[in-house]
């Protein structure tokens, strides 16, 4: 597994439009392996996250199987005569979990939950939870399957901050999306190694291709 991070010129055309759907930004990523090995593999997949650390400031993460090749995305949107992108190897921090260490995370998901439109509806469609406290419940209750669990507070809450909580509309073919992304910062310990690595590489939630699921950690400390 790699994972590669690429800066985005938010001035740009190019960058504009991939910002303003993510459709457009899951298609540019797909376009970076040549090979359909490298961007899903055994059981991982690639997966994107758009982060803004400072204003005007993006930075577009991947985690991929394979090694991406991001020339068209920096000629598009990039910065093609001052930077370029980074890729790591992800192996070796994956190889390194435990159970019982604390990291520090970010994630950017897709917290939703299953129900009728209306009351005489006989399907069911999958909505977005809009509220803070839904969200963190749907958090809390993932965390477990996923092979951690949450720092607490002293007060007993989860040691979690939430931010970039929004809804986007944009097109898909003929059709229209409508996405409830936010992006969860905390503290997490992880208590099943094999079962975590397996949501690193995989993703958490739904809408992954969409720029959800991507679980990174950084030392806790």
């Amino acid at each position: 597994m790699f994972l590669t991070r690429l800066r985005i010129n938010p001035a740009r055309r190019g960058a504009r439009k991939l910002l303003s759907s993510p459709h457009a930004m899951h298609a540019a990523v797909r376009a970076a392996f040549a090979v359909a090995e490298d961007h899903e593999r055994n059981g991982s997949r690639t997966l994107w996250r758009l982060d803004t650390p400072a204003t005007a400031t993006v930075h577009l993460y991947v985690v991929s199987p394979g090694r991406p090749d991001l020339t068209h995305l920096v000629e598009q949107a990039g910065w093609p005569t001052t930077e370029a992108w980074v890729t790591r190897d992800y192996d070796g921090l994956l190889a390194s979990l435990r159970s019982g260490q604390e990291w520090a995370f970010r994630l950017t998901a897709n917290p939703t939950h299953n129900g009728r439109k209306t009351s005489d509806a006989k399907e069911t469609q999958r909505f977005g939870y809009l509220r803070e406290e839904e969200q963190v419940g749907w958090l809390t209750s993932r965390a477990a399957r996923n092979g951690f669990a949450l720092a607490t507070q002293q007060d007993g809450r989860p040691n979690l901050r939430l931010h970039r909580r929004q809804t986007q509309t944009f097109r898909r073919g003929m059709g229209t999306v409508t996405l409830t992304t936010v992006t969860y910062d905390g503290i997490l310990r992880v208590t099943d190694a094999d079962t975590f690595r397996q949501a690193m590489t995989s993703g958490i939630g739904h809408a992954k291709a969409y720029g959800c699921g991507l679980l990174t950690l950084a030392p806790a400390g």
